[in-house]
């Protein structure tokens, strides 16, 4: 469920500028802070729950025609489904965007080569969102593919309980 916090535009901007320092969407990031203390397995099912939301997230922003919004929560939800797999599989945190492409190879090993071309089209959502290059067709098949990372995940963890 979506639940909408108001903030006040200081702490909008300053949430988004430290986000974005980050490499990361504002959602992803107030994720990371208030996931970062749980436990491992709680952690990967609060990535998770928020990996869904995302893709809904950008389903809807891509009917309403906002492209960049939708492709940066298409990289917020890779990033934060492969974020829940290592914390999930290994009590794992991943900090930064090398360890996350790190990880996308043990993902790779166990869900198939797949991985890795799914996550070069998450990565080339999140430059979308910095360039704006990308079309809604783009944007359609990166919310497919996506999409199919985080199910394959969610089942691939609900399958090994």
């Amino acid at each position: 469920m979506q639940e909408v916090v108001r903030l006040p535009r200081s702490l909008a901007r300053r949430l988004q500028e430290e986000a974005r320092e980050q490499g990361m969407a504002p959602e992803e990031y107030l994720v990371e802070l208030l996931a970062g203390d749980l436990d491992p397995p709680e952690r990967a099912g609060e990535y998770l729950e928020a990996a869904r939301e995302l893709l809904e997230q950008a389903r809807r922003e891509l009917e309403e025609g906002d492209v960049g919004q939708a492709a940066e929560k298409l990289w917020s939800a890779a990033a934060l489904a492969v974020k829940a797999y290592a914390s999930w599989r290994e009590g794992k945190r991943l900090t930064s965007h090398g360890e996350l492409w790190d990880y996308t190879l043990v993902l790779r090993r166990e869900l198939g080569k797949w991985v890795t071309r799914v996550w070069g089209v998450a990565n080339s959502m999140h430059t979308c969102f910095n360039e704006g290059w990308c079309k809604e067709e783009h944007v359609q098949d990166a919310l497919e593919d996506v999409g199919k990372l985080v199910k394959n995940i969610e089942e691939k963890m609900r399958r090994a309980g």
